[in-house]
């Protein structure tokens, strides 16, 4: 299992365990981390799980790959930091992982 710490825009953190090879965005969504709508069911195509990765794990993630910079920006809250959950992959890696919310998803 894999430890990932999300951070609401107000400061509540939810601690999580993810297996490894599921998704960020199913870690949040099965535990009931608020913030993380998920509504297209992590196909790439709704934006409603976006994350703002802290800076020392932005480098340890995989490339945002085409079909995730397109969604990305639609965003009007993009940051350079900006990340769809359902696009990363929970690994031994990330273990430790920590993330923001965007206020506007709440």
């Amino acid at each position: 299992m894999t430890k990932i710490l999300f951070i609401e825009h107000d400061g509540s953190e939810h601690p999580v365990e993810a297996e490894v090879g599921s998704s960020v965005m199913l870690a949040a969504v099965t535990n009931g981390v608020p913030g993380i709508d998920a509504d297209c069911g992590g196909a790439c195509s709704c934006a409603t799980c976006h994350v703002y990765v802290n800076e020392e794990w932005v480098d340890k993630l995989e490339e945002i790959s085409p079909m995730e910079e397109a969604m990305l920006s639609l965003s009007s809250d993009r940051k350079e930091n900006s990340r769809l959950s359902c696009q990363i992959k929970v690994s031994e890696e990330i273990d430790g992982l920590v993330v923001q919310t965007p206020e506007f998803q709440f």
